[in-house]
């Protein structure tokens, strides 16, 4: 789905590109669109167009979102939005020269991702199995029970994006393999292993799930009714959230994406490599990894710590 706000056709094109050349996916596409609809906007108040547009106009722009009190992480995705357009208006011929090209990110704090403890997250999931075992309860309500936990094992041992989660194909793990084929952003293929645990919450789910005919025939592992055909991010969330409440953890501390940093900072905590962490996440380029390297950092303090000959001194 595209933006509300209209967009130029140039604009239109550079999303057709970025899905055919780069296989962005309809979230990346989307957040495009409201990103160059904004820009689009501001610059037809002043008269200009992406076509005519200078550095200077695209500073003013920026320093206006600023006034307004965006946050530097939201200005910087948005000249991000803007180079990459105003490249491809170069690179097709639209233009000459590119007045992004110059400009510079906001600077931004270096800020630390939120996660849980292990026994945070332990409990978390003895939590969200609670009551699995009631028969009594209507098949309705046990099979969202179960679809909960399942989801929450699913996730907290693998690390995937809730995108890639909720969107996994009905024959995942089907096969005795250890692992699952994930397709993630920008169409780059990973394998990631599941955990027993894992897949002893998958046969839990599918099992209950096989009673209901009409959602056991959909192509994908978490089915519903909405256009998509599979649960979507915003109703796991949600679920997610319930459980943490049931928990007594703060709702506000927990999201989908937060058991994704704690999947990676307790790999890293308990003596994995960065490298191997950065392809189970699927980040295409380490740095963007490297925002868990204050684990690493402990990590090494605890070593110097426990294992130096004079540390005691």
């Amino acid at each position: 789905m595209r933006a509300a706000r209209s967009l130029p056709p140039l604009a239109e094109a550079f999303l057709e590109m970025i899905a055919a050349e780069r296989g962005a996916s309809g979230n990346t596409q989307e957040a495009y669109a409201r990103d160059l609809a904004d820009y689009a906007a501001a610059l037809a108040k002043a008269g200009k167009t992406p076509l005519n547009a200078t550095t200077a106009d695209i500073r003013a722009y920026l320093s206006r979102l600023a006034e307004g009190g965006l946050k530097p992480a939201s200005s910087a995705r948005k000249l991000s939005s803007i180079r990459q357009f105003h490249r491809f208006l170069v690179a097709e011929g639209h233009r000459t020269g590119d007045p992004a090209l110059i400009i510079e990110a906001p600077k931004r704090g270096r800020r630390l991702p939120k996660i849980l403890s292990i026994a945070e997250v332990d409990h978390l999931l003895a939590v969200s199995k609670e009551g699995l075992g009631d028969g009594l309860r209507p098949v309705p309500e046990r099979l969202r029970a179960l679809r909960t936990a399942c989801l929450l094992e699913l996730l907290y041992a693998t690390g995937l994006r809730v995108s890639e989660l909720v969107a996994l194909p009905a024959k995942a793990a089907q096969t005795k393999d250890p692992f699952i084929h994930i397709r993630g952003k920008g169409g780059r293929e990973r394998l990631v292993p599941l955990s027993p645990a894992a897949r002893e919450a998958i046969a839990a789910y599918r099992a209950l799930l096989s009673s209901h005919a009409r959602l056991s025939a959909s192509p994908w592992l978490f089915p519903a009714d909405g256009a998509s055909g599979h649960l979507t991010r915003q109703a796991f969330a949600r679920d997610l959230k319930a459980c943490a409440a049931a928990a007594g953890i703060a709702p506000a501390r927990i999201s989908p994406h937060v058991l994704r940093h704690a999947f990676a900072s307790h790999l890293l905590q308990n003596g994995a490599d960065l490298r191997v962490v950065q392809e189970l996440l699927g980040h295409a380029d380490i740095s963007t990894t490297q925002i868990y390297t204050h684990v690493l950092d402990e990590r090494m303090k605890a070593m110097v710590r426990d294992l130096h000959p004079l540390s005691d001194d």
